[in-house]
């Protein structure tokens, strides 16, 4: 554990280690190796902080529950909040509540009839997460989930691309849940020396549960990436006939769109085609999109964020995510270009296409 070294500085810059580490080892008979990444502590009716750790028990995945009278000396209950057959290691376990109605976020404390909890893990087996939604019995310190979704790798996920490794936190001053993940690389361990670095964190994503049907999340990119939007371009009834190619000119198509289509059901993103080079990763990443409707009746949305080599794509308001990667070698700086185009066999509309240049972030165009 850490503290602020200084904790009326308000940025928190500089954190110390306190003598009483570590606060955590494994018991007799759990595997080292097999037990990492605890999760925000939370505060139970009895006074208690808790917190799960990440384990496994051969091949089932286990959240460890501790509890603390002072978040130093901690206790290991007899049994784990959650665990699932068949799933190998959970690591990066996140749980918090999720109210019923509205996008607003909760304290991980927060307690009512008006809530539901998540439990994410992140499977080391298959390097992709998945998630849950359920009810946390508060009296006996257990997590069971609904029977809306796979409790195993088939689960729900935040993001059917590369996005792994992911936290969330509690923004007490704008009252949303932010999620963060981590983006790995998709090239040769040769080019990542050669850069100097690898893997980025995903731009923060505000998320929620679908009030509709209460039985998945929502995710949107904060709101504070469109201070980062600079030249518009804006196209409205773009016809999209089978096979065809239009280009959406007047910006650097190396940063930023959004726009709306119809008759969408299934969101994907194909790099097969995305470098020159060989020795990069150029996986396709699919899935459908949940409860679309009626296609006659909507249009549906696609916001996609491109940011020089990672591109994040977000279906139906959130419903579907998927981030993936690309390296191209020609298509760079200015010589990238931004393109709708129909691979389908009936024609389809874009009703409205807004896309905008980024600017890089920092802490001024954040704050």
């Amino acid at each position: 554990m850490v503290v602020p070294k200084d904790a009326s500085d308000p940025l928190l810059k500089e954190w110390v280690k306190v003598p009483q580490n570590p606060l955590l080892v494994p018991k007799f008979g759990i595997n080292g190796s097999s037990f990492r990444d605890p999760t925000t502590g939370w505060l139970g009716l009895d006074g208690k902080w808790r917190i799960v750790v990440g384990n496994k028990r051969k091949r089932r995945g286990v959240a460890l529950l501790y509890r603390s009278k002072d978040f130093v000396h901690w206790v290991q209950a007899k049994h784990p909040l959650h665990s699932s057959k068949f799933t190998g290691m959970w690591e990066c376990p996140d749980f918090y509540p999720v109210p019923l109605s509205g996008n607003k976020g909760l304290d991980t404390s927060a307690i009512g009839h008006s809530l539901k909890h998540v439990l994410k893990v992140s499977l080391d087996d298959y390097k992709y997460e998945y998630y849950t939604v359920g009810t946390y019995l508060r009296d006996r310190d257990q997590y069971v989930p609904d029977n809306t979704s796979s409790d195993d790798e088939k689960g729900l996920r935040y993001d059917y691309g590369k996005f792994y490794a992911s936290k969330t936190f509690f923004d007490q001053n704008k009252q949303r849940r932010i999620l963060w993940g981590w983006i790995n690389e998709s090239d040769s361990v040769s080019d990542d020396q050669s850069k100097g670095w690898s893997g980025v964190q995903a731009i923060p994503r505000t998320i929620w549960l679908d009030h509709a049907t209460r039985s998945w999340l929502l995710q949107w990119p904060v709101s504070e990436v469109e201070a980062l939007r600079r030249k518009k371009t804006l196209k409205q009834n773009i016809d999209l006939n089978s096979g065809s190619v239009v280009e959406i000119a007047g910006i650097n198509a190396a940063q930023i769109v959004r726009y709306r289509k119809e008759l969408k059901l299934l969101l994907c993103s194909d790099q097969s085609r995305s470098s020159l080079q060989s020795d990069v990763d150029k996986t396709t990443y699919g899935t459908f999109v949940n409860n679309v409707g009626s296609f006659e009746e909507k249009s549906i949305s696609l916001r996609v964020l491109v940011d020089h080599s990672i591109v994040e794509s977000f279906g139906e308001g959130g419903k579907a995510c998927i981030t993936a990667r690309a390296y191209p070698t020609l298509a760079l700086g200015k010589d990238a270009h931004l393109y709708a185009f129909n691979n389908g066999t009936s024609t389809v509309t874009a009703s409205k296409l807004t896309a905008w240049e980024m600017a890089s972030s920092n802490n001024s165009t954040l704050s």
